[in-house]
């Protein structure tokens, strides 16, 4: 396990490496997205599945540890990126993920979350994996809203360089920035639907804050659509509200995990 660790550390590291020398050498509007980049990112991909399916679906059930669960989040995140990518030349957002995705990696081999461990029936486990999708594809729309901030500032400076000329369109940028958060939350909405279903209290006492900040986090994103077809929201508006929301399915997600599993060890 720790050789197929190694090269998929590797290979997103070199990914990363390479995509930041290429906006460095940028001398012209790209046309074209980098194929060959994104299959060095598909091989460091390729390795951290192997190492989820041993990971997480285990004899005794379904490993949700804090690593493992992290790790999951990795993988997705850079999944959605590369099948954007194969449509819009996004990825230069390949500089954000994948450095991510190869920590990921390198927590789930040292955490050790083998203390927990859970047995759930099919339904808890698609509502898990729908959460886990719901944050993923949030994720990746919060990351576009940082990108897309930088882009902004630079064109309002007028200071249009590599980095900025390897991005498409700033209308292209928040119309993806938009489709991203609108997936994310019907996801997100299955998620809520679902748990509201299997789980026979979304607030009980060790779910009480992640379900409260979840519900938070979805009015934020309603709101956000709601103003953009409505009011034509976009630009720094934009921004604000789904860093707000991704940060309170951030503390959803994993704060919770993050206290109960590693500083309380429950």
């Amino acid at each position: 396990m720790l050789a197929i660790t190694i090269l998929a550390t590797f290979f997103y590291i070199s990914c990363t490496v390479l995509l930041i020398t290429r906006l460095r050498k940028a001398t012209q509007v790209q046309t074209q997205p980098g194929e060959r980049l994104l299959g060095i990112g598909l091989l460091g991909m390729l390795f951290h599945a192997w190492l989820l399916y041993q990971g997480l679906w285990v004899e005794n059930g379904l490993n949700v540890g804090f690593f493992t669960v992290f790790s999951l989040v990795g993988w997705l995140v850079s999944l959605l990126l590369i099948m954007v990518s194969l449509r819009q030349r996004v990825e230069s957002l390949g500089i954000i993920v994948f450095p991510f995705s190869a920590l990921s990696v390198l927590l789930q081999y040292f955490g050790a979350d083998q203390n927990h461990i859970i047995e759930l029936n099919s339904g808890l486990q698609s509502h898990i994996l729908v959460s886990i999708l719901a944050y993923s594809l949030l994720s990746i729309a919060a990351v576009q809203a940082m990108l897309l901030y930088v882009q902004e500032t630079h064109l309002h400076n007028k200071q249009p360089g590599g980095f900025i000329r390897s991005l498409p369109a700033l209308d292209t940028m928040e119309n993806l920035l938009f489709r991203m958060i609108a997936l994310g939350f019907i996801v997100l909405s299955i998620s809520l639907i679902s748990g509201a279903y299997y789980l026979e209290n979304m607030f009980a006492q060790h779910l009480v804050h992640k379900t409260i900040l979840s519900v938070i986090a979805w009015f934020i994103f309603a709101i956000l659509l709601l103003g953009r077809w409505q009011f034509g929201w976009r630009g720094r508006t934009a921004i604000r509200w789904t860093i707000s929301g991704f940060i309170l399915l951030m503390l959803a997600y994993f704060g919770s995990k993050f206290v109960f599993e590693l500083i309380l060890q429950r």
